[in-house]
């Protein structure tokens, strides 16, 4: 669906256009699109590119270095930059703690802390999942007790993503154990390099390394690294996690994702004609899209309210459901779509280097390693379930 814009609005996204033909390397295009897994310093060099541009922070606010768009200038770049095959921003900082920061920091805090979020002085992850408390994130275990100037940290966390590479990483810990289980969480900043923090890999089956399971053994961490109130963090956590289930639904990338699709299912045949004319495929594709249009209508409404000084609320549920099952349909056209050509993985062929057989067209490399992998979305961010739940209790009271 092409959206009716207005002539500023498609001045802005010629804008938008020529600057990724000019900026976007096309080795790293060439990547993004072939769903090779990217470096460390792949993630940097875009993210320095955007922040020179100035247009690193779309929705912070301008006086902290944000832009100042409109949610349809937010919308239209993102969605060009999925169309053009730029890699996301790693998203732990910049739309994850960013708007906590702002929202709930204080002055020192965001002075010192935002600026080296927009220029890649500091890597962030995040330090919420625990073993026994990933949905059910308020039982959490790990520990902060006051000791003078410093918290000293005591726990746990997992499915740190791409903790591996982070130096910094903000984490949900227990400053009180009496009382409602969310009344005694507290939000804190740690340096990754604390002595008493252990980093290990959890290799996933397809052999990538992009979770982690992070231990804090007597860690000590400054008292000024507290965000808000002791014992109140569970409000930044729940206004970071709006945030996170926004970002998920990856209205740009399933639009990228969609327009590959189709251009897989026009080349490969079944019966004698293009897949694309099979009734079966056509109509869960048909169906696909027209789920796709609706978000993109309602992921509009959530930028227009978080312009506007709201945060996102059961609408970023709704989003999280709703894109996480589109982006999986997708990939699982895309397999069908690909027949026998998908069947085959080699790992190797994702990484620089690479100069082994090549399994199929149309980048059937990737076509199985994307549907396994992308699995995860209806877990992770808080379980689809779970969403369903939160959902019930602030629209219908139940």
């Amino acid at each position: 669906m092409d959206l009716n814009f207005t002539p500023e609005e498609e001045a802005f996204r010629a804008e938008v256009r020529a600057f990724l033909a000019d900026k976007l390397p096309p080795e790293l295009a060439r990547k993004v699109r072939e769903h090779h897994h990217l470096s460390k310093a792949d993630m940097e060099a875009w993210h320095a590119i955007l922040n020179a541009q100035g247009w690193l922070a779309s929705h912070w606010p301008r006086e902290y270095g944000g832009t100042g768009w409109t949610a349809v200038q937010k919308f239209i770049f993102e969605n060009e930059c999925a169309l053009a095959h730029a890699p996301r921003i790693v998203p732990f900082g910049l739309s994850m703690l960013g708007p906590v920061l702002i929202k709930y920091g204080n002055e020192a805090q965001k002075r010192y802390w935002l600026p080296r979020i927009l220029d890649g002085a500091d890597w962030w992850c995040q330090g919420y999942s625990e073993p026994g408390a990933g949905s059910d994130l308020a039982s959490l275990k790990t520990t902060a007790v006051r000791d003078g100037g410093h918290y000293v940290v005591n726990g746990q966390k997992t499915w740190t993503t791409l903790g591996q590479h982070a130096n910094m990483i903000f984490c949900l810990v227990r400053t009180r154990t009496d009382g409602k289980p969310q009344e005694g969480i507290s939000f804190l900043l740690i340096d990754m390099d604390t002595p008493g923090i252990e980093v290990r890999p959890i290799i996933t089956l397809d052999g990538e390394h992009e979770v982690n399971e992070v231990f804090f053994s007597d860690v000590r961490v400054p008292a000024e690294n507290l965000v808000g109130e002791e014992n109140r963090g569970w409000s930044c956590a729940k206004y970071l996690l709006t945030y996170e289930r926004t970002n998920i639904a990856g209205v740009g990338i399933s639009t990228a994702a969609l327009q590959q699709l189709k251009a897989v299912a026009a080349r490969q045949y079944r019966n004698g004609r293009p897949l694309l004319q099979d009734p079966a495929f056509a109509a869960r594709l048909a169906r696909v899209e027209i789920e796709l249009d609706n978000m993109r209508t309602t992921n509009l409404r959530v930028l227009a309210a978080a312009a506007n000084g709201g945060a996102p609320g059961a609408e970023s549920s709704m989003l999280k459901i709703r894109g996480t099952q589109i982006r999986q349909e997708i990939s699982a056209l895309n397999r069908r779509a690909m027949g026998t050509y998908a069947r085959p993985y080699v790992a190797q062929a994702l990484h620089d280097g690479y100069e082994g057989p090549q399994i199929g067209p149309d980048g059937a490399d990737s076509a199985a390693a994307q549907y396994f992998n992308l699995r995860k979305l209806s877990i992770f961010g808080g379980s689809n379930e779970i969403q369903k739940n939160i959902i019930s209790k602030m629209i219908l009271g139940l």
